[in-house]
């Protein structure tokens, strides 16, 4: 199998990001945004999805969260769709369903080539920390349009905390499902050929 790596930076008038990514890893990261709880969803989002993951981003957060976090999602993304390159062998489709104490997400997804995002449930408080709670959802969203998923995702619950946390883990392990290799393959999975 060929290394299914990625390294990818990002720099514009809002942010400033380097990402690296190993689709094959064993669940090292090391995060850097300056937001304490967005770094603890990314070192999850890498711990369950057995992603090496590097995320260094010197950001605007002076004005607020939002481009950190919509601007490490496109890298992300971008990341995943070079680490992936002609997708041969992937297994393409996956779903998890993850608890976290009261809260359980459900993440639907397909390694498509065709960005696609439907969101259903909302979080129980506005902020986790200096993280706003709907940015979860945006950054679900971002990184669907970046890496070319089709990515069914919702949650329910009574704590934000846990909410985006499960949401984070269920994109970790269905991400990771849907781009394992199954030896039986040797093209990528469609009647097309490609994806």
């Amino acid at each position: 199998m060929t290394d299914r790596t990625a390294a990818v930076t990002r720099e514009t008038g809002e942010t400033d990001i380097e990402v690296t990514l190993d689709l094959d890893g064993d669940g090292e990261s090391t995060i850097e945004t300056g937001i304490g709880f967005f770094d603890h969803m990314l070192d999850a989002f890498a711990t369950h999805g057995l992603f090496d993951l590097t995320v260094r981003c010197d950001g605007d957060l002076a004005v607020d969260d939002h481009h950190t976090v919509e601007d490490v999602a496109i890298t992300l993304g971008e990341a995943v769709t070079e680490a992936l390159g002609e997708k041969r062998g992937i297994d393409r489709f996956a779903d998890r369903r993850v608890p976290l104490d009261e809260a359980v997400a459900t993440v639907v997804v397909d390694v498509s080539g065709r960005p696609y995002f439907e969101f259903g449930g909302e979080f129980s408080q506005a902020t986790v920390g200096e993280f706003t709670s709907v940015m979860a959802k945006h950054f679900l969203r971002s990184l669907a349009m970046n890496a070319g998923l089709t990515l069914h995702a919702s949650v329910e619950g009574e704590n934000a905390h846990h909410e985006v946390e499960a949401l984070f883990k269920g994109l970790a392990r269905a991400l990771d499902d849907a781009t394992r290799i199954d030896d039986r393959r040797a093209d990528a999975p469609s009647t097309k050929g490609e994806l």
